[in-house]
């Protein structure tokens, strides 16, 4: 992987992280189409970077974070809706790390996820939940065991996951935001573990990560504040044909034996 490719991944992630389309599938489309999916490096990069995103999270509510600090209730929380992911994305590691490869799996979580995004906003009309309950957390934080399937989206699963509780558009997507923080420190933790077990990190790569990250991070923000105001203005159908029309002509490439990699 070079400078150009990292920050095009990067710009990528920090573009699609917290919309509901699935930064992971379109990190998997952007690597195939450069050739470099299934080298081991990328592999960590494209989970990693992801760490720069949610920084942004950190950043944009640091004062929801402080006050937490005052109200512990906000960390058990996250904490108790972190807790099905932690368990299974450690039992799970392997499969997951082979379905990363699988641009079909991506195309059909896509698709599939998409025509239920069509349906979200008629199905939750009159949610005006604002205050997150444990059971709340809980039932989201196993609704993001979905999104282990690369495609999926962990910001459309957790999302609808909070809708389902009847939160407020806009409280389930920040609770999705906040979640996403413990979440993906670990992933980005157990992945580095896991990497420098096997290899020796050279200096060029954490200059890649390092301009990965902060890519990421800048682009995050921005994506964040347009998000908030446009679901909650005009709804998630936007999202759920993006996905159907991107999923469709992954699927059509491939059986027309078209490959995805260009470089």
């Amino acid at each position: 992987m070079n400078y150009l490719q990292a920050a095009l991944i990067a710009i990528v992630e920090g573009v699609t992280e917290f919309l509901p389309v699935s930064s992971t599938g379109h990190m998997i489309i952007t690597t195939s189409i450069m050739g470099i999916a299934h080298d081991d490096f990328t592999k960590l990069f494209t989970i990693s970077i992801q760490l720069g995103a949610i920084l942004s999270v950190v950043y944009l509510y640091r004062q929801r974070f402080i006050d937490g600090l005052k109200d512990l209730n906000f960390y058990f929380k996250i904490g108790l809706a972190f807790v099905p992911a932690a368990i299974f994305g450690k039992l799970l590691d392997d499969y997951i790390d082979a379905l990363l490869e699988n641009i079909i799996t991506v195309a059909c979580s896509l698709l599939i996820g998409g025509i239920i995004l069509l349906f979200v906003d008629k199905w939750f009309t009159n949610n005006n939940k604002k205050e997150i309950t444990y059971k709340n957390a809980l039932v989201i934080g196993l609704f993001q065991l979905i999104a282990m399937i690369p495609g999926v989206s962990r910001s459309a699963a957790t999302i609808i996951g909070g809708l389902s509780q009847q939160l407020t558009k806009e409280k389930a997507a920040e609770f999705s935001f906040f979640l996403a923080v413990p979440t993906m420190l670990a992933a980005t933790g157990y992945k580095l573990y896991k990497f420098l077990k096997l290899h020796t990190i050279t200096s060029n790569e954490i200059s890649i990560l390092a301009l990965g990250n902060i890519i990421a991070f800048v682009v995050a923000l921005i994506a964040i504040k347009s998000f908030i105001g446009y679901v909650s203005n005009h709804g998630f159908k936007v999202f759920g044909w993006y996905r159907i029309v991107l999923g469709i002509i992954i699927l059509t490439l491939y059986f027309m034996n078209i490959p995805l990699t260009i470089v």
